[in-house]
């Protein structure tokens, strides 16, 4: 069953998420992780909710997902997105 990571991210230090963002690709997919939304236009239908940007990415299974959430070549790239931004991050599975 898939799973997917939802991030709503607030960049603070844009120099520095850049470096992030060049870095990131490579682990997601190495992890079988896909993109399906990185930083597109926002419209908050209804209730309060209004992320700076939003970030979905599927994996294989929620057990992937922490893989990679843990593995050795993404924690740097989290401290280094914890410095550079503000970030709610949640985790679902899919159907």
């Amino acid at each position: 069953m898939p799973a997917y990571l939802i991030g709503d991210v607030e960049v603070l230090d844009a120099v520095g998420f850049s470096e992030y963002s060049r870095q990131v690709l490579a682990t997601v997919t190495a992890y079988g992780g896909r993109y399906l939304a990185r930083g597109g236009a926002l419209e908050t239908l209804e209730g309060t909710w209004a992320p700076k940007r939003c970030v979905i990415v599927e994996f294989p299974s929620m057990a992937q997902l922490k893989v990679w959430w843990d593995s050795p070549e993404y924690v740097p790239l989290r401290a280094l997105r914890a410095r550079t931004t503000r970030s709610n991050i949640v985790v679902t599975e899919g159907l």
